[in-house]
């Protein structure tokens, strides 16, 4: 199963992620297979996350189950079209 997680990047108390396509069975900040953003979590920049929309998509539309946190960040993102429901409301649906 493939899943769209954050990957943990930066210094001791000063947290950065990537967001990342992964295989289940990697660890947190293991091999991943496509970084499609960045987030941080401080928000010490005015870009403190950015997503690539079109990528995120793509791989939501092959089975990537996002995490909570980064299915948090791909909304903000604007990854979910206003009417088209969540992948998780789809499964939902479809049982």
């Amino acid at each position: 199963m493939v899943k769209i997680r954050l990957a943990r990047f930066g210094s001791k108390f000063n947290p950065h992620y990537r967001i990342v396509v992964t295989d289940v069975r990697q660890k947190r900040d293991g091999k991943y297979i496509e970084k499609i953003g960045y987030y941080d979590p401080r928000k010490t920049t005015p870009n403190w996350y950015k997503v690539d929309v079109e990528r995120a998509r793509y791989w939501l539309s092959v089975g990537a189950q996002p995490t909570n946190t980064a299915r948090r960040i791909l909304k903000l993102a604007g990854v979910y079209r206003k009417g088209e429901p969540a992948p998780a409301e789809e499964a939902a649906a479809e049982s």
